[in-house]
């Protein structure tokens, strides 16, 4: 098995590690097979309730392997496909019923904003930076930042990303929506892992499901999406979990107006 992303299963929550830190975590052909198979294998596991995505080393993600792309003889249609394969991981996450939270210690180029924004939460160091660099090199962007980044920043802020040569610091972008939160470096995991235990220990289908709806509306009509909230929340009151959940808020309510 490929080691350049690693999966941890354990009490619900899957730990999701990009672990190519000599090449600053960049996705090269291997890699993008392995997300894929990672995200299908996380995504479709029962046990699986909430997810981390952390990386090893200096840098998060510093996006496609550039180097290798170069080196490797590969031809258009090759980059074509290899993206193909990493989209595929990434709807899957981002369309699944498991709330992402990611953990950014580091830099984020390229491609790797794509993958980040594959999170739902992001937690990123203070001193963690944030740059496009496609068209510096002659490329357009992938991996979901056509999508992904206009949706977290807005159109106009996307675009100063990729037309021009812009880094943002960590302050930036949370200002900006890129990221949830910012603290320092050394307490980036633990937070993340904080998140991602307050929706395990609290009603964690519920967040999931939360989470697949906000993340996919998008992508549909008004109509689809009433109709999917609508079937959503009745199957969500069907469950013993949210029966007693709902009981148990009602009665605290009723209790809080009496003294009133």
């Amino acid at each position: 098995m490929t080691d350049s992303i690693l999966v941890h299963i354990e009490g619900g929550l899957a730990r999701v590690t990009f672990n190519r830190p000599a090449f600053l975590n960049a996705m090269g052909f291997e890699m993008g097979q392995r997300w894929r198979a990672v995200a299908h294998e996380v995504t479709s596991d029962p046990s699986v309730g909430a997810v981390i995505l952390d990386a090893a080393g200096p840098a998060f993600c510093a996006g496609g392997d550039v180097f290798e792309m170069a080196t490797s003889g590969a031809s258009g249609a090759d980059v074509t496909q290899a993206a193909h394969v990493i989209h595929d991981g990434i709807r899957t996450f981002v369309e699944s019923d498991k709330p992402i939270v990611a953990a950014v210690q580091g830099a984020v180029a390229g491609g790797g904003l794509g993958l980040m924004l594959t999170a739902d939460y992001i937690v990123a160091a203070d001193s963690a930076k944030f740059v496009s660099k496609y068209a510096n090199i002659g490329l357009t962007p992938d991996l979901g930042v056509s999508t992904l980044l206009p949706a977290a920043v807005g159109q106009r802020r996307a675009l100063q990303l990729v037309l021009q040569d812009t880094t943002i610091d960590a302050a930036t972008a949370l200002d900006w929506g890129l990221v949830t939160e910012v603290v320092p470096r050394d307490e980036v995991g633990a937070r993340a892992h904080a998140v991602a235990d307050f929706w395990l220990q609290n009603a964690t289908a519920a967040f999931g499901q939360a989470k697949r709806l906000v993340r996919t509306g998008a992508g549909r009509s008004f109509a689809e999406n009433l109709d999917d909230e609508a079937a959503s929340i009745g199957a969500r009151f069907g469950t013993d979990d949210a029966r007693a959940r709902v009981a148990a808020f009602a009665a605290a309510s009723a209790k809080s107006a009496s003294r009133g």
